[in-house]
Protein backbone atom coordinates (compact mmCIF):
# COMPACT_ATOMS: atom_id res chain seq x y z
CA UNK A 1 0.00 0.00 0.00
CA UNK A 2 1.25 3.56 -0.94
CA UNK A 3 1.85 5.91 1.81
CA UNK A 4 -1.00 8.66 1.49
CA UNK A 5 2.02 11.81 1.53
CA UNK A 6 3.98 9.34 -1.68
CA UNK A 7 0.46 8.50 -3.30
CA UNK A 8 -0.08 12.36 -3.37
CA UNK A 9 3.02 12.87 -4.77
CA UNK A 10 2.82 9.78 -7.18
CA UNK A 11 -0.14 11.26 -8.39
CA UNK A 12 0.83 15.04 -8.67
CA UNK A 13 3.11 13.40 -10.81
CA UNK A 14 1.42 11.16 -13.05
CA UNK A 15 -1.32 14.16 -13.54
CA UNK A 16 1.85 16.64 -14.56
CA UNK A 17 3.18 14.02 -16.82
CA UNK A 18 -0.29 13.25 -18.35
CA UNK A 19 -1.21 17.30 -19.28
CA UNK A 20 2.79 17.55 -20.46
CA UNK A 21 3.00 17.69 -24.02
CA UNK A 22 4.11 14.95 -26.13
CA UNK A 23 7.95 15.31 -27.44
CA UNK A 24 7.97 16.52 -31.19
CA UNK A 25 8.32 14.18 -33.81
CA UNK A 26 11.67 14.38 -35.07
CA UNK A 27 11.45 14.47 -38.77
CA UNK A 28 12.75 12.52 -41.47
CA UNK A 29 15.30 14.34 -44.03
CA UNK A 30 15.33 13.51 -47.69
CA UNK A 31 17.98 15.32 -49.44
CA UNK A 32 18.27 14.95 -53.11
CA UNK A 33 21.58 15.38 -54.34
CA UNK A 34 22.54 15.62 -57.89
CA UNK A 35 25.73 15.65 -59.53
CA UNK A 36 26.94 18.51 -61.05
CA UNK A 37 24.23 21.36 -61.60
CA UNK A 38 24.44 25.11 -61.63
CA UNK A 39 22.69 27.64 -59.44
CA UNK A 40 20.43 28.89 -62.56
CA UNK A 41 19.50 25.56 -64.18
CA UNK A 42 15.85 25.25 -62.68
CA UNK A 43 12.86 26.97 -63.39
CA UNK A 44 12.17 28.95 -60.76
CA UNK A 45 15.78 29.91 -60.33
CA UNK A 46 16.73 30.86 -64.00
CA UNK A 47 15.60 32.78 -67.22
CA UNK A 48 16.54 29.12 -69.10
CA UNK A 49 13.68 26.83 -70.60
CA UNK A 50 14.29 24.59 -68.39
CA UNK A 51 11.10 22.90 -66.89
CA UNK A 52 11.02 21.75 -63.27
CA UNK A 53 7.56 21.57 -62.12
CA UNK A 54 8.64 19.55 -59.22
CA UNK A 55 11.34 21.72 -58.28
CA UNK A 56 8.89 24.75 -58.67
CA UNK A 57 6.40 23.52 -56.39
CA UNK A 58 9.06 22.62 -53.46
CA UNK A 59 9.88 26.38 -53.83
CA UNK A 60 6.36 27.78 -53.50
CA UNK A 61 5.86 25.00 -50.27
CA UNK A 62 9.44 26.76 -48.64
CA UNK A 63 12.46 28.31 -49.67
CA UNK A 64 14.37 29.03 -52.39
CA UNK A 65 18.17 30.45 -51.44
CA UNK A 66 19.86 32.58 -54.56
CA UNK A 67 23.05 32.62 -52.90
CA UNK A 68 24.19 29.58 -52.08
CA UNK A 69 28.07 28.05 -53.11
CA UNK A 70 29.90 25.43 -52.13
CA UNK A 71 33.06 24.83 -50.09
CA UNK A 72 34.73 23.33 -52.83
CA UNK A 73 33.91 23.21 -56.75
CA UNK A 74 34.97 19.49 -56.88
CA UNK A 75 32.95 16.22 -56.38
CA UNK A 76 35.17 14.88 -53.43
CA UNK A 77 36.33 17.42 -51.55
CA UNK A 78 32.74 19.21 -51.89
CA UNK A 79 30.62 15.96 -50.83
CA UNK A 80 33.59 15.72 -47.70
CA UNK A 81 33.21 19.05 -46.32
CA UNK A 82 29.53 18.40 -45.91
CA UNK A 83 29.49 15.15 -44.69
CA UNK A 84 31.86 16.51 -41.65
CA UNK A 85 30.51 19.95 -42.15
CA UNK A 86 33.97 21.98 -42.42
CA UNK A 87 35.24 24.16 -44.60
CA UNK A 88 37.63 23.07 -47.63
CA UNK A 89 41.03 24.00 -45.52
CA UNK A 90 39.76 22.00 -42.79
CA UNK A 91 37.96 19.04 -44.43
CA UNK A 92 40.96 17.11 -45.45
CA UNK A 93 40.05 16.07 -48.77
CA UNK A 94 42.34 18.78 -50.45
CA UNK A 95 40.53 16.95 -54.29
CA UNK A 96 39.60 13.61 -56.13
CA UNK A 97 42.81 12.03 -55.09
CA UNK A 98 42.22 11.54 -51.26
CA UNK A 99 39.49 9.52 -49.67
CA UNK A 100 37.42 10.70 -46.85
CA UNK A 101 39.31 10.02 -43.78
CA UNK A 102 37.94 7.88 -41.30
CA UNK A 103 38.72 9.04 -38.40
CA UNK A 104 36.62 12.15 -39.04
CA UNK A 105 33.15 12.30 -37.47
CA UNK A 106 30.70 12.78 -40.28
CA UNK A 107 27.01 13.93 -39.25
CA UNK A 108 25.65 10.63 -40.72
CA UNK A 109 26.98 8.90 -37.79
CA UNK A 110 25.57 11.59 -35.57
CA UNK A 111 22.27 10.96 -36.94
CA UNK A 112 22.49 7.33 -37.07
CA UNK A 113 23.63 7.46 -33.22
CA UNK A 114 20.84 10.05 -32.38
CA UNK A 115 18.72 6.60 -33.27
CA UNK A 116 17.95 7.87 -36.99
CA UNK A 117 17.98 5.32 -40.01
CA UNK A 118 20.63 6.24 -42.61
CA UNK A 119 20.35 5.92 -45.50
CA UNK A 120 21.67 6.67 -49.19
CA UNK A 121 22.36 5.90 -52.96
CA UNK A 122 24.21 6.98 -56.05
CA UNK A 123 27.08 8.32 -56.12
CA UNK A 124 28.58 9.06 -53.12
CA UNK A 125 32.10 10.07 -53.79
CA UNK A 126 33.48 9.92 -50.23
CA UNK A 127 36.73 7.40 -51.42
CA UNK A 128 37.31 8.99 -54.93
CA UNK A 129 40.79 7.68 -54.88
CA UNK A 130 39.74 4.20 -54.00
CA UNK A 131 37.82 2.93 -57.15
CA UNK A 132 36.40 -0.22 -55.33
CA UNK A 133 32.52 0.66 -54.49
CA UNK A 134 31.97 -3.32 -53.79
CA UNK A 135 29.11 -5.20 -55.97
CA UNK A 136 26.92 -4.66 -53.68
CA UNK A 137 27.89 -0.95 -52.72
CA UNK A 138 28.05 -1.17 -49.19
CA UNK A 139 32.43 -1.01 -48.74
CA UNK A 140 32.20 1.82 -46.80
CA UNK A 141 28.43 2.98 -45.75
CA UNK A 142 28.81 1.62 -42.10
CA UNK A 143 31.98 3.61 -41.66
CA UNK A 144 30.91 6.97 -43.11
CA UNK A 145 27.28 6.32 -40.56
CA UNK A 146 24.99 5.07 -43.14
CA UNK A 147 22.75 2.18 -41.55
CA UNK A 148 21.94 1.07 -45.22
CA UNK A 149 22.34 2.16 -48.89
CA UNK A 150 23.98 1.70 -52.41
CA UNK A 151 27.10 3.65 -53.86
CA UNK A 152 27.66 3.40 -57.33
CA UNK A 153 30.28 5.18 -59.04
CA UNK A 154 30.15 8.17 -60.92
CA UNK A 155 29.94 8.21 -64.57
CA UNK A 156 33.21 8.59 -65.84
CA UNK A 157 34.63 5.89 -62.93
CA UNK A 158 32.16 3.55 -63.78
CA UNK A 159 33.19 3.38 -66.94
CA UNK A 160 36.47 3.19 -66.90
CA UNK A 161 36.73 1.33 -63.84
CA UNK A 162 34.38 -1.67 -65.21
CA UNK A 163 34.83 -1.61 -68.56
CA UNK A 164 35.94 -5.29 -68.13
CA UNK A 165 35.27 -6.57 -64.52
CA UNK A 166 32.72 -4.16 -62.32
CA UNK A 167 34.25 -2.24 -59.74
CA UNK A 168 30.35 -1.06 -58.51
CA UNK A 169 27.34 -2.47 -58.58
CA UNK A 170 26.06 0.17 -61.44
CA UNK A 171 28.59 -1.58 -64.24
CA UNK A 172 27.91 -5.18 -62.67
CA UNK A 173 24.14 -4.25 -63.69
CA UNK A 174 24.85 -3.56 -66.94
CA UNK A 175 27.65 -6.79 -67.18
CA UNK A 176 24.71 -8.99 -66.11
CA UNK A 177 22.10 -7.03 -68.63
CA UNK A 178 25.10 -7.45 -71.65
CA UNK A 179 24.71 -4.19 -71.99
CA UNK A 180 28.29 -3.03 -70.40
CA UNK A 181 30.26 -2.91 -73.78
CA UNK A 182 27.84 -1.11 -75.81
CA UNK A 183 27.67 1.59 -72.79
CA UNK A 184 31.32 2.16 -72.85
CA UNK A 185 32.05 2.37 -76.20
CA UNK A 186 29.23 5.08 -75.83
CA UNK A 187 31.27 6.75 -73.61
CA UNK A 188 34.23 6.05 -75.78
CA UNK A 189 32.58 8.29 -78.65
CA UNK A 190 32.02 11.60 -76.44
CA UNK A 191 35.14 13.05 -76.69
CA UNK A 192 33.81 16.14 -75.38
CA UNK A 193 30.55 18.14 -74.58
CA UNK A 194 29.35 18.46 -78.43
CA UNK A 195 28.65 14.61 -78.33
CA UNK A 196 25.13 15.23 -78.05
CA UNK A 197 23.37 12.35 -79.52
CA UNK A 198 21.40 9.61 -77.25
CA UNK A 199 22.65 6.52 -74.88
CA UNK A 200 22.19 2.86 -76.07
CA UNK A 201 21.35 2.35 -72.97
CA UNK A 202 17.06 1.50 -72.24
CA UNK A 203 15.60 3.58 -69.69
CA UNK A 204 15.59 0.94 -66.84
CA UNK A 205 19.08 0.83 -67.56
CA UNK A 206 20.48 4.73 -67.76
CA UNK A 207 21.89 5.49 -64.27
CA UNK A 208 20.08 8.14 -62.66
CA UNK A 209 16.76 5.66 -63.26
CA UNK A 210 18.60 2.58 -61.40
CA UNK A 211 19.73 4.51 -58.65
CA UNK A 212 15.82 6.12 -58.56
CA UNK A 213 14.63 2.99 -57.92
CA UNK A 214 17.21 2.15 -55.40
CA UNK A 215 16.62 4.92 -53.16
CA UNK A 216 13.07 4.53 -53.28
CA UNK A 217 14.15 0.86 -52.24
CA UNK A 218 15.90 1.70 -49.34
CA UNK A 219 12.90 4.00 -48.30
CA UNK A 220 10.53 1.28 -47.92
CA UNK A 221 12.54 -1.00 -46.50
CA UNK A 222 13.48 1.19 -43.64
CA UNK A 223 12.24 0.02 -40.07
CA UNK A 224 8.78 1.49 -38.93
CA UNK A 225 8.66 4.11 -36.28
CA UNK A 226 11.97 5.21 -36.71
CA UNK A 227 12.89 8.30 -38.39
CA UNK A 228 14.79 8.29 -41.50
CA UNK A 229 17.65 10.28 -43.44
CA UNK A 230 17.47 9.43 -47.61
CA UNK A 231 20.09 11.31 -49.49
CA UNK A 232 19.70 10.13 -53.34
CA UNK A 233 23.10 11.73 -55.01
CA UNK A 234 22.09 11.54 -58.99
CA UNK A 235 24.90 10.98 -61.12
CA UNK A 236 23.27 13.81 -63.48
CA UNK A 237 23.53 16.21 -64.87
CA UNK A 238 27.17 16.08 -64.99
CA UNK A 239 28.93 15.49 -68.53
CA UNK A 240 29.08 13.55 -70.75
CA UNK A 241 25.62 14.82 -72.02
CA UNK A 242 24.33 11.02 -72.38
CA UNK A 243 20.35 11.06 -72.64
CA UNK A 244 17.67 8.71 -73.18
CA UNK A 245 15.76 8.54 -76.75
CA UNK A 246 12.78 9.64 -74.31
CA UNK A 247 14.85 11.96 -72.89
CA UNK A 248 15.90 13.45 -76.64
CA UNK A 249 12.18 13.66 -77.68
CA UNK A 250 11.41 16.10 -74.87
CA UNK A 251 14.52 18.46 -75.23
CA UNK A 252 15.35 19.00 -79.17
CA UNK A 253 13.70 22.12 -80.37
CA UNK A 254 13.87 24.18 -77.42
CA UNK A 255 15.89 27.49 -77.81
CA UNK A 256 18.68 28.37 -75.14
CA UNK A 257 20.70 31.73 -74.40
CA UNK A 258 24.78 31.27 -75.68
CA UNK A 259 27.33 31.26 -72.95
CA UNK A 260 28.77 34.03 -72.23
CA UNK A 261 32.53 34.94 -73.77
CA UNK A 262 32.65 31.37 -75.87
CA UNK A 263 34.32 31.50 -78.42
CA UNK A 264 34.63 26.90 -79.25
CA UNK A 265 31.75 25.78 -80.89
CA UNK A 266 28.92 27.18 -82.97
CA UNK A 267 25.78 28.05 -81.81
CA UNK A 268 23.34 25.41 -82.70
CA UNK A 269 26.34 23.17 -80.99
CA UNK A 270 26.07 25.27 -78.15
CA UNK A 271 22.24 24.95 -77.73
CA UNK A 272 22.23 21.03 -78.27
CA UNK A 273 24.49 20.84 -76.08
CA UNK A 274 22.38 22.82 -73.34
CA UNK A 275 19.14 21.09 -74.28
CA UNK A 276 21.22 17.64 -73.19
CA UNK A 277 21.93 19.30 -69.90
CA UNK A 278 18.50 20.39 -69.61
CA UNK A 279 16.94 17.28 -70.36
CA UNK A 280 19.17 15.53 -67.76
CA UNK A 281 17.85 18.30 -64.92
CA UNK A 282 14.96 17.60 -66.26
CA UNK A 283 15.01 13.71 -65.85
CA UNK A 284 16.35 14.67 -61.93
CA UNK A 285 12.76 16.90 -61.79
CA UNK A 286 10.55 13.99 -62.90
CA UNK A 287 12.23 11.88 -59.76
CA UNK A 288 11.45 14.10 -57.39
CA UNK A 289 7.90 13.97 -58.28
CA UNK A 290 8.15 10.29 -57.66
CA UNK A 291 9.74 10.45 -54.20
CA UNK A 292 7.36 13.59 -52.96
CA UNK A 293 4.63 10.94 -54.17
CA UNK A 294 5.83 8.63 -52.30
CA UNK A 295 6.09 10.42 -49.29
CA UNK A 296 2.32 11.83 -49.71
CA UNK A 297 1.85 8.00 -50.37
CA UNK A 298 3.38 6.68 -47.53
CA UNK A 299 1.78 9.44 -44.89
CA UNK A 300 4.96 11.27 -44.07
CA UNK A 301 5.44 14.17 -46.84
CA UNK A 302 3.96 16.78 -43.65
CA UNK A 303 6.51 15.39 -41.56
CA UNK A 304 9.92 15.17 -44.27
CA UNK A 305 12.33 17.88 -44.59
CA UNK A 306 13.11 17.85 -47.90
CA UNK A 307 15.84 19.64 -49.28
CA UNK A 308 17.54 20.30 -52.97
CA UNK A 309 21.20 20.97 -54.00
CA UNK A 310 24.41 20.26 -55.86
CA UNK A 311 27.77 18.95 -55.09
CA UNK A 312 28.76 22.21 -57.77
CA UNK A 313 28.11 23.67 -60.79
CA UNK A 314 29.15 23.47 -64.27
CA UNK A 315 30.46 25.56 -66.38
CA UNK A 316 28.00 25.50 -69.62
CA UNK A 317 31.49 26.80 -72.24
CA UNK A 318 31.54 30.55 -70.05
CA UNK A 319 34.24 32.10 -70.23
CA UNK A 320 35.47 29.02 -72.38
CA UNK A 321 35.28 26.72 -69.40
CA UNK A 322 33.38 23.58 -69.35
CA UNK A 323 32.44 21.34 -66.00
CA UNK A 324 33.81 22.83 -62.46
CA UNK A 325 36.86 22.92 -60.55
CA UNK A 326 37.23 27.21 -61.26
CA UNK A 327 36.26 30.03 -59.26
CA UNK A 328 33.56 31.48 -61.53
CA UNK A 329 29.90 31.75 -59.81
CA UNK A 330 28.69 28.80 -62.23
CA UNK A 331 31.37 26.43 -60.90
CA UNK A 332 30.83 27.28 -56.98
CA UNK A 333 26.99 28.13 -57.04
CA UNK A 334 24.56 25.63 -56.30
CA UNK A 335 20.51 25.70 -56.07
CA UNK A 336 19.69 25.31 -52.59
CA UNK A 337 15.21 24.26 -51.95
CA UNK A 338 13.90 23.31 -48.61
CA UNK A 339 10.62 23.01 -47.97
CA UNK A 340 8.68 20.36 -44.89
CA UNK A 341 7.69 21.10 -41.29
CA UNK A 342 7.77 24.20 -39.89
CA UNK A 343 9.27 25.94 -43.22
CA UNK A 344 7.81 29.21 -44.23
CA UNK A 345 6.42 28.61 -47.96
CA UNK A 346 6.87 30.53 -50.85
CA UNK A 347 10.18 32.77 -49.31
CA UNK A 348 13.13 33.38 -51.82
CA UNK A 349 16.06 34.44 -49.38
CA UNK A 350 19.20 36.27 -50.34
CA UNK A 351 20.85 35.00 -47.04
CA UNK A 352 24.27 33.82 -47.85
CA UNK A 353 24.56 30.08 -47.27
CA UNK A 354 27.18 27.81 -47.83
CA UNK A 355 25.90 23.98 -48.93
CA UNK A 356 28.14 22.13 -46.06
CA UNK A 357 25.90 24.47 -43.92
CA UNK A 358 23.29 21.16 -44.09
CA UNK A 359 25.63 19.22 -41.74
CA UNK A 360 24.08 21.41 -39.09
CA UNK A 361 20.89 22.15 -40.15
CA UNK A 362 19.96 18.64 -40.61
CA UNK A 363 21.76 17.72 -36.96
CA UNK A 364 19.28 20.50 -35.36
CA UNK A 365 16.25 19.04 -37.03
CA UNK A 366 17.33 15.72 -35.46
CA UNK A 367 17.22 17.01 -31.76
CA UNK A 368 21.80 16.27 -32.18
CA UNK A 369 24.07 19.09 -30.74
CA UNK A 370 26.53 20.26 -33.22
CA UNK A 371 30.10 19.79 -32.42
CA UNK A 372 32.22 22.89 -31.45
CA UNK A 373 34.56 21.52 -34.20
CA UNK A 374 31.53 22.22 -37.03
CA UNK A 375 32.35 25.41 -39.48
CA UNK A 376 28.56 24.57 -40.37
CA UNK A 377 26.02 26.57 -39.39
CA UNK A 378 22.05 25.88 -39.58
CA UNK A 379 19.88 27.67 -41.70
CA UNK A 380 17.07 26.36 -39.22
CA UNK A 381 16.05 30.03 -38.46
CA UNK A 382 15.95 30.92 -41.97
CA UNK A 383 13.73 28.02 -42.94
CA UNK A 384 11.03 28.79 -40.32
CA UNK A 385 11.56 32.95 -41.00
CA UNK A 386 13.32 33.52 -37.35
CA UNK A 387 16.60 35.27 -38.91
CA UNK A 388 17.10 36.74 -42.63
CA UNK A 389 20.63 36.93 -42.53
CA UNK A 390 23.16 33.60 -42.07
CA UNK A 391 26.79 34.75 -42.58
CA UNK A 392 28.60 37.80 -43.68
CA UNK A 393 30.66 35.97 -45.99
CA UNK A 394 31.30 32.83 -48.05
CA UNK A 395 34.00 31.10 -48.62
CA UNK A 396 35.42 28.13 -51.15
CA UNK A 397 38.48 27.12 -52.65
CA UNK A 398 40.23 24.11 -54.60
CA UNK A 399 44.12 23.37 -54.28
CA UNK A 400 46.17 26.98 -54.88
CA UNK A 401 43.11 28.92 -55.04
CA UNK A 402 40.42 30.73 -52.75
CA UNK A 403 37.14 32.82 -53.21
CA UNK A 404 35.88 35.10 -50.35
CA UNK A 405 32.08 36.76 -51.02
CA UNK A 406 30.15 39.05 -49.08
CA UNK A 407 27.18 38.50 -51.70
CA UNK A 408 28.23 41.93 -53.51
CA UNK A 409 32.29 41.66 -54.01
CA UNK A 410 33.89 38.35 -54.57
CA UNK A 411 37.51 38.13 -54.82
CA UNK A 412 39.54 35.32 -56.13
CA UNK A 413 43.10 34.57 -55.33
CA UNK A 414 45.71 32.28 -56.40
CA UNK A 415 43.96 31.51 -59.85
CA UNK A 416 46.07 32.55 -62.41
CA UNK A 417 48.03 35.06 -62.43
CA UNK A 418 46.65 38.08 -60.45
CA UNK A 419 44.00 38.47 -57.82
CA UNK A 420 40.84 39.30 -59.57
CA UNK A 421 37.67 40.98 -58.07
CA UNK A 422 33.80 41.46 -59.08
CA UNK A 423 31.12 43.64 -58.42
CA UNK A 424 28.04 41.41 -58.38
CA UNK A 425 25.43 44.26 -58.58
CA UNK A 426 26.97 45.79 -62.12
CA UNK A 427 28.52 42.07 -63.03
CA UNK A 428 27.16 39.28 -62.28
CA UNK A 429 28.48 37.47 -65.46
CA UNK A 430 32.20 38.21 -63.72
CA UNK A 431 33.62 39.94 -67.14
CA UNK A 432 35.12 42.88 -65.65
CA UNK A 433 37.95 42.37 -62.91
CA UNK A 434 37.98 45.38 -60.49
CA UNK A 435 41.11 44.65 -58.38
CA UNK A 436 43.04 47.11 -59.47
CA UNK A 437 39.99 49.97 -59.18
CA UNK A 438 39.25 49.00 -55.68
CA UNK A 439 42.69 48.07 -53.99
CA UNK A 440 40.84 48.55 -50.58
CA UNK A 441 37.95 45.90 -51.02
CA UNK A 442 40.88 43.78 -52.16
CA UNK A 443 42.36 44.10 -48.89
CA UNK A 444 39.00 43.68 -46.75
CA UNK A 445 38.90 40.66 -48.36
CA UNK A 446 41.35 39.44 -48.22
CA UNK A 447 42.00 39.28 -44.74
CA UNK A 448 38.85 37.38 -44.90
CA UNK A 449 40.97 34.54 -46.14
CA UNK A 450 42.03 31.42 -44.54
CA UNK A 451 45.87 31.46 -43.93
CA UNK A 452 46.78 27.72 -46.11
Amino acid sequence: MIHSETRRDFLAKAGALALAPAAPKRPNILLLFPDQLRFDWTGANGKVNVRTPNLDALAKRGTRFTRAIVASPLCAPSRGCLACGKEYDRGRVPNNGVDYPLDQTTYYQRLRDSGYHVIGCGKFDLHKKTKDWGLDGKRLLKEWGYSDGIDNAGKHDATSSGAVTPKDPYMALLHRRGLAAAHVEDFHKRKDYSATFATPLPEDAYCDNWLGVNGLELLRNAPKGKPWHLQVNFTGPHAPMDITARMEKLCRGIDFPQPNGNTQFPAATHVAIRQNYSAMVENVDRWIGLYIEELRRRGELDNTLIVFSSDHGEMLGDHNRWGKSVPWQPSVSVPLFAAGPGVKPGVTSDALVSVMDLAATFLDYGGVARPAEMDSRSIRPLLEGRARTHREYLLSGLDEWRVVWDGRYKLITGFGDSTMLFDHATDPLENNDLAAKLPAQVKRLSALLPRH
